[in-house]
């Protein structure tokens, strides 16, 4: 038999997952990661935490499954996206925690960029708006905060990566400072056109090049795990951020191909082809993960609150005490009966950029039952995600008319039958689950499976990628464009009828 292994080190935990050569999970092991709040806004986790929970979750993976080292083909590495880590290259310790992908504290620096003009600029090169989501303006803060730190950048003492960076130099002993296309694209440091840290933006952001990796296609061989770790070398053939991953492992591999994933947000991306393009619609630009060095884009939207209202419902309202019981009480009612609930609990994502929206429920009726606003707030996901496809449809059509067939679905919510039916009769085209739902650690297996001669080709994975279940849409569209439509005029609610601060 033929393994390969996928580590997925998320924002909330790290995993790890043996599969075999058919994509099919044999064993999985994963172990939660501590969250640290230094003060409002400010996310942390302890490097060192996110390489012990990797490291541990892959020894228990492989004993689960029964497979020694020796066995496994090639390792592949997906991660949560934007999180920078800086240490140094001698003594492999970090110079501060890493700061995660979801923290704030370095708006001041994006606020100078902009009234410096540099927007269209960096949107141009990089295709992504400023925000301090991306790592860039993370990076500064830790060379201006940590005492001697620009000092010991400048003198090539330290490097800089996102989390993939971190786990490669690990797991190679430290012979390895590598990332991929997928992640340097969301630095907001890197030229998406010609595959360089761009010197422009480094300048701008004060950053020492030294302090780089090197930028490698998603499926390469980009070295080997020490055999001490795991008791037998592995090569590492595939590295690439977490929702580009879910889009190689949904088999997304052509223009107009879409995937949703439905977790606590949803994030829905699209496939371009090498044609790259600026949103007109709010919406960002990145490089796909690709097995050559053609550049192949993506166009992705966010939604910050997707299954995270179904927890809302558990722990808020106490409307269900499980969370697998939300399909039975939004069944038993036929309809919302016009509630709207629009779950801007942190702002407003894709396509809207709303930070400072807070939730709201309109349309209630003395009739109106904590079923009825079950029922919406399970809506909510799908009306959030039919906006951003809506979004993506438009920047298509004006790139020269990419068609979308149908939407490719994983997450956790993804299982509900619903939700998934609901969201094809908004969008009019079918809504497919596939038989493996854990296709963003799937990808980073293909990836590593192509880098070593498992699979010839992307086609050989588009045969092995299998559907379970198909949402054909069953809503007259005309009603679907009065359902979107009663959505935005809720949303317009929401943002309008906010206190003023």
């Amino acid at each position: 038999m033929t393994y390969l292994l996928a580590l997925d080190q998320g924002t909330s935990s790290s995993r790890s997952i043996v599969f075999n050569a058919d994509g099919q999970v044999v064993a999985q092991a994963q172990q939660e990661l501590t969250q640290i709040y230094p003060q409002p806004g400010w996310v942390e986790h302890d490097p060192q935490e996110i390489w012990r929970t990797q490291l541990a979750t892959a020894r228990e993976a492989l004993l689960k499954a029964g497979v020694k080292a020796s066995q496994v083909r090639a390792l592949g590495i997906t991660n949560q996206r934007e999180t920078t880590l800086v240490w140094n290259r001698a003594t492999g310790l970090p110079v501060h925690n890493a700061i995660v992908w979801q923290d704030r504290r370095a708006e001041p620096t994006c606020v100078t960029l902009r009234e410096r003009g540099l927007g269209s600029t960096i949107q141009a090169k990089t295709g992504l708006l400023v925000d301090a989501y991306f790592s860039g303006t993370k990076l500064k803060w830790i060379l201006d905060q940590v005492p001697g730190a620009r000092q010991q950048a400048e003198n090539g003492e330290l490097a800089f990566g996102t989390v993939d960076s971190w786990l490669i130099w690990r797991l190679t002993g430290g012979a390895v400072h590598a990332t991929d296309v997928s992640n340097a694209s969301r630095t907001m440091l890197f030229n998406v056109h010609n595959n360089q840290w761009d010197p422009e933006l480094l300048q701008a952001l004060d950053i020492p090049a030294c302090m780089m990796p090197e930028v490698k296609p998603s499926s390469a061989l980009y070295g080997e795990v020490t055999p001490d770790l795991l008791g037998h070398a592995i090569p590492i053939g595939g590295v690439a951020g977490d929702q580009q991953s879910a889009l190689f492992g949904q088999a997304c591999f052509k223009a107009g191909m879409v995937k949703n994933t439905y977790g606590t947000g949803c994030f829905m991306l699209m496939h371009t082809g090498a044609h790259f393009q600026t949103s007109d619609n709010n919406l960002i630009t990145t490089r796909a993960a690709q097995a050559t060095t053609a550049n192949e884009f993506a166009i992705e939207g966010s939604v910050f609150v997707g299954g995270a209202v179904v927890q809302w419902l558990r722990d808020g309202l106490h409307a269900i005490k499980h969370s697998s019981e939300v399909q039975a009480l939004a069944l038993s009612v036929p309809d919302a009966g016009g509630v709207m609930v629009v779950p801007a609990f942190t702002g407003l994502g894709a396509p809207y950029w709303k930070p400072d929206a807070r939730g709201s429920i309109t349309g209630l009726t003395r009739g109106s039952t904590v079923a009825h606003i079950a029922r919406a707030a399970l809506e909510s996901i799908a009306f959030q995600s039919a906006a951003l496809l809506q979004a993506m449809r438009r920047d298509a059509t004006a790139a020269g008319g990419i068609e979308v067939a149908e939407l490719r679905v994983d997450g956790g919510a993804c299982i509900n039958d619903l939700l998934m039916q609901f969201q094809a009769d908004l969008l009019g085209i079918p809504v497919v689950r596939p038989a493996v739902t854990e296709t963003t650690a799937l990808g980073a297996a293909y990836l590593a499976g192509l880098a070593t001669g498992v699979y010839k080709s992307t086609d050989e994975l588009s045969q092995l990628w299998r559907i379970e279940r198909r949402f054909l849409p069953t809503l007259d569209p005309q009603r679907a464009q009065e359902r979107m439509a009663s959505w935005e005029h809720a949303v317009r609610q929401t943002v309008l009828q906010q206190p003023q601060l």
